[in-house]
């Protein structure tokens, strides 16, 4: 579609500008489309989820904390304990009634090896609550 100019001096010359309203048109159509069918997209299926809380871990006072350091020394509550002694107490706690918790702490870099150890020393001696305790991130421990 070209218009005509008032000037006298291009009146042969066509205006070549692009007509805006088509594509706004077009544009809007779209955009109703789109707000119309998005609800229909959503597949949502409602499940029934279990709320949880969480609260910090309180020690009760039947537990044993075994400790085990980054060298692989075993600690029963603080006190450095050999390997012999070790199975003798926990054949210790495990007859006791009820049974304690065994409450296992191991440095960072402590191989997996001596762990293993424990709780199979552990399991092995009748302990059957075996609880590990972790530090949350940004606490350092003593």
């Amino acid at each position: 579609m070209s218009f005509a100019s008032l000037n006298d001096d291009d009146g042969n010359e066509a205006l070549a500008e692009i007509n805006m309203i088509p594509l706004i048109d077009v544009m809007l159509v779209l955009l109703v489309i789109f707000i119309v069918t998005a609800p229909l997209l959503t597949h949502a299926v409602k499940v029934d989820l279990p709320k949880a809380s969480s609260s910090a871990n309180l020690t009760k006072p039947d537990n044993v904390q075994v400790a085990i350091d980054a060298a692989g020394q075993v600690y029963w509550n603080g006190e450095t304990v050999a390997a012999a002694a070790l199975d003798a107490k926990l054949r210790a706690a495990a007859a006791l009634t009820p049974q304690p918790e065994l409450h296992l702490r191991a440095d960072r870099i402590t191989p997996y090896e001596k762990v293993a150890e424990v709780m199979s020393a552990s399991a092995r001696a009748g302990l059957t609550r075996i609880g590990f305790v972790t530090e949350p991130p940004g606490i350092k421990s003593l």
